[in-house]
């Protein structure tokens, strides 16, 4: 299969390995991996903070440069984000219609009925769950916010790490509570953020586990300023990181 992959600005600017392993994943298992290059940010902050119409011009670039993937053959994209797909999927089309756009509603439709994120890609669309990984260590898991509510992925990124050879996953207490990022929401109520992940790196550490993964490279940073904070040694990946790995590739020192 072709795939387009959609890197999505922070891993693009800030966590790179995201992509790159979301690539090794996808060509392991003898897929195509395109880069549409013209790709920008989708929009997600400027909707999620009120500025639609700051928006709709970074949702038709999108569109655009996604749609021509597909036609030129890609059978999907993919991104190492369930925010970014929750919001191509859950906001593009009705920033189009609110701005009056109804032929850019039904493209951005089309465009998102063909973009997944990692674990929905290869668990739904692709059939796979073992994808020739190994990592031996203890691994606990923390399910974000759009990939939970929004996307509902449920157990998929769990049915992928329970394959890896070598794991120890162990259940994170309380995983399905918000670890306080929510973009601007930390900076705009950053004393309830505090808390909230106050509560996420205590359950973190409840588990003694070497590495906390998740599939949103945004919680990750949060929560990973958290654990350096207090000095738990704590190390955090993303899923398509560990996904990556094979023969102890990125071990944990």
């Amino acid at each position: 299969m072709r795939i387009a992959l959609f890197v999505t600005c922070l891993a693009d600017s800030l966590f790179p390995e995201a992509a790159r392993a979301t690539v090794t994943v996808l060509e392991r298992l003898g897929h195509e991996v395109v880069f549409p290059t013209a790709q920008t940010c989708c929009g997600q902050m400027h909707t999620n903070t009120g500025y639609q119409g700051h928006a709709l011009g970074l949702v038709e670039h999108h569109v655009t440069t996604f749609e021509r993937a597909l036609d030129e053959g890609a059978e999907a994209v993919v991104a190492p984000s369930g925010s970014c797909v929750g919001s191509v999927r859950h906001q593009h089309a009705m920033v189009a219609r609110r701005a009056g756009d109804e032929a850019l509603a039904q493209r951005a439709e089309r465009v998102a009925e063909q973009t997944f994120e990692l674990s929905e890609l290869l668990v739904d669309r692709l059939g796979v769950t073992d994808v020739g990984a190994s990592f031996p260590h203890r691994v606990t898991y923390h399910p974000t916010c759009h990939s939970l509510r929004m996307l509902r992925v449920g157990d998929k990124p769990l049915q992928l790490l329970r394959e890896v050879r070598g794991i120890d996953l162990v259940e994170l207490p309380a995983a399905d509570e918000c670890c306080g990022f929510g973009g601007t929401f930390a900076m705009k109520n950053a004393d309830t953020s505090t808390a909230m992940l106050s509560d996420k790196v205590t359950h973190v550490r409840e588990t003694r586990a070497a590495v906390l993964t998740a599939g949103d490279a945004s919680c990750l940073m949060h929560m990973g300023g958290g654990l350096r904070h207090q000095r738990t040694g704590v190390r955090t990946m993303h899923l398509a990181e560990i996904l990556a790995s094979t023969d102890g590739a990125g071990a944990v020192s």
